[in-house]
């Protein structure tokens, strides 16, 4: 599994626009997080806006069109508001909702090698902001808890992707479904269908389970030595844990990653990349086998510290050893299906390796992908997408 997280102030009822009868029964565990008055919560995000990012943007004035903007970042876990795709929603049912979200028409990292279509990570990239959006804005997970997510599938249209003149508007129907574990855990599993115009682009499907953040760092600390701090109990500095950064680590400390394998990254164009710093492969002695090597400082994979490897990176890690074991044919991912099985440590090296299987579909390939540290499988990935000969 992977978690997301986003340390932030945990935001009141109606910051959240969380109906007060929510506070009990299924969210009970939830409403003693919830403080009576909005200093906590995101100024200008009460009730009155719950249907809208813009806030004042859906209130006529005049003659004047209806402004747009996206949602607040803290709502999707990032640090930039530049990486936020989500521009509001409205609540169609109790566990049904519909979506908007823009996709500018470049971007520096969810690219293609051609620059013509939009990049299927961005559609993952959206299915994910879009679990944690409603998580928090329809049913009240207060923003400092944290989220575990168990699977990422996603299947996109090649067709629906290309970039046109203006950006792209997408509508999401979306059903998240919550079910109660504990008093304080709940499992969220999350559907959607993307549409561009009347022509579906994406479909996606997600699971992930909320805790509190005193719950999660119990749980992160049984799975590591609390002398050392590391997955294998081997010595090793201390990470830091403290204010100042989303996830609790220093802004100006990131957690150090595991000693780098000696030799450059693979070449750009082997893995469907076109900058040497969105690599995040490096060679290996085995084959069909390389070390995961992201720089931690991505302004995109890590765009706020925190205390493992993300579910996006390693999602990305996959789609690059699909194309490192084609290469030079160059896979356009349709489908990617991922299942999260542990934590990916920064502090453990990671093996990431590839395998072909038989695809459904005669003209289309895919490819098994599984990450490991310490021979422990931290996710696998299976991808199938169209070969393109460079």
């Amino acid at each position: 599994m992977t978690q997301l997280a986003y340390r932030a102030p945990a935001p009141s009822r109606a910051a959240t626009g969380l109906p007060r009868g929510l506070s009990t029964g299924l969210f009970a565990g939830f409403s003693d997080d919830l403080p009576d008055d909005l200093s906590t919560g995101i100024p200008g995000f009460g009730p009155a806006h719950a249907d809208s990012a813009a806030g004042l943007a859906d209130r006529p004035i005049g003659a004047k069109p209806r402004l747009t903007t996206t949602v607040p970042k803290e709502y999707v876990h990032r640090a930039c508001h530049a990486e936020v795709f989500l521009t509001g929603s409205e609540q169609s049912s109790d566990t049904t909702f519909t979506v908007t979200a823009q996709w500018p028409r470049a971007h520096t990292f969810f690219s293609t090698p051609d620059g013509t279509r939009h990049d299927p990570m961005q559609a993952a990239e959206t299915i994910r902001q879009t679990g944690l959006y409603l998580a928090h804005t329809r049913f009240g997970v207060p923003l400092d808890h944290r989220f575990m997510m168990w699977n990422l599938d996603c299947t996109t249209h090649p067709r629906r992707l290309t970039i046109g003149g203006t950006p792209t508007d997408l509508t999401i129907e979306a059903r998240l479904e919550p079910q109660p574990r504990t008093r304080t855990t709940i499992d969220f599993t999350l559907t959607i269908t993307m549409r561009r115009g009347p022509h579906v682009a994406a479909t996606g499907l997600t699971r992930f389970t909320t805790v509190s953040d005193a719950t999660y760092r119990r749980l992160r600390g049984a799975c590591r030595n609390p002398d050392t701090n590391r997955a294998d109990g081997t010595n090793s500095t201390d990470r830091t844990d403290g204010p100042g950064s989303p996830d609790g680590a220093s802004t100006s400390e990131r957690l150090v990653p595991a000693q780098a394998p000696a030799g450059p990254p693979l070449p750009p164009a082997r893995v469907g990349r076109l900058r040497p710093a969105d690599v995040v492969l490096t060679p290996s002695d085995e084959p069909d086998t390389w070390h995961l090597t992201p720089d931690p400082w991505h302004p995109i994979l890590f765009d706020h510290a925190i205390d493992h490897i993300p579910g996006m990176v390693l999602l990305e890690a996959a789609r690059q050893a699909a194309n490192a074991l084609t290469s030079p044919v160059t896979i356009a991912p349709t489908a990617m299906t991922t299942t999260y099985h542990r934590y990916a440590e920064h502090d453990a090296p990671t093996t990431v390796t590839a395998c072909l299987s038989r695809a459904e579909d005669p003209d289309a390939l895919t490819t098994v992908v599984t990450g490991h540290q310490y021979g422990a499988p931290i996710f696998t990935t299976v991808i199938t997408g169209r070969p393109e000969h460079g």
